[in-house]
This record gives C-alpha cells, sequence and structure tokens, in this order.
C-alpha cells in the first residue's frame, strides 16, 4: 500500500473531493482545507452547495472542466459505483475512498482501467505520515 500511496501524493495536483461539505465541523470540509494548505487545487464535487473555500462547486465529476489526478470520496459505500465509473470516463490517476468507505467491485473496474484505487483509508492521516517520511 505504501508505494500506491507514494506514487498517488507525487503525482496528484488536483484533487475532486466527492461529498465536500461547506461545514467547517465535517470531516470532508476539514481534510479539504487540509489540502489546500498544502498546496493541492481543490474541485469541491457536491450538488446541494455552490461552493467551499470560495471555490466553485460542481454536481458531479463529468461537469468538471479541468483534469482531475485524484477522486477522494466522502459518501457512503453503497454510492460508490457511479462515481467510480465517472472517475473512468474522465481519467483520473487515482481514486481514495475515505475510512470506512469500500466497494470491492468498483475499485476492480477502476484498477481495470489503470487507476491507483485506495479503499477504506484516510488521505489526511496518510499525507501526514507520508510527509514525515519525506522530508
Amino acid at each position: 500500500m505504501t508505494k500506491t500511496i507514494d506514487w498517488i501524493f507525487n503525482s496528484t495536483k488536483t484533487i475532486a473531493i466527492v461529498g465536500l461539505s461547506d461545514n467547517p465541523n465535517r470531516p470532508s470540509n476539514q481534510i479539504g482545507s487540509y489540502l489546500l494548505n498544502y498546496g493541492y487545487e481543490i474541485i469541491p464535487v457536491n450538488p446541494n452547495i455552490d461552493s467551499v473555500f470560495g471555490i466553485k462547486s460542481y454536481a458531479d465529476l463529468l461537469h468538471i472542466p479541468v483534469q482531475i489526478d485524484l477522486v477522494n470520496i466522502f459518501r457512503r459505500s453503497k454510492f460508490i459505483q457511479p462515481i467510480v465509473e465517472a472517475a473512468i470516463k474522465i481519467g483520473v490517476k487515482s481514486i481514495w475512498m475515505q475510512d470506512g468507505v469500500e466497494d470491492v467491485y468498483a475499485s476492480k473496474l477502476a484498477i481495470n482501467a489503470g487507476i491507483m484505487v485506495v479503499m477504506d483509508d484516510c488521505v489526511y492521516r496518510q499525507h501526514k505520515v507520508w510527509l514525515r517520511q519525506n522530508n
């Protein structure tokens, strides 16, 4: 897993966060803010909000007008497959499903499309470990 995580952090510049909340008390918002502070370009994906951190939010991945490197997913496992299918369509490099989020079938679809996948793990926690190991 470390090799996958190293590759993701070394190759990622633009992150679409699916399920990003505009509520600062929500983990998605806190992690989005953290990633933004570390220089990543964040693209909110949430059909229920207009913007987060002053950045326009999109209803889904297919409407984002720029290339995405990583799709970070804050949705329940039962909603994962259509998100992964959209990520495959737009040609992302990697998909990260946060703690408690897993879909083995969708993960296999992504891997078969050449996309790196992390499931049931926290991008924030792993980024902090990665920083310690690479600084």
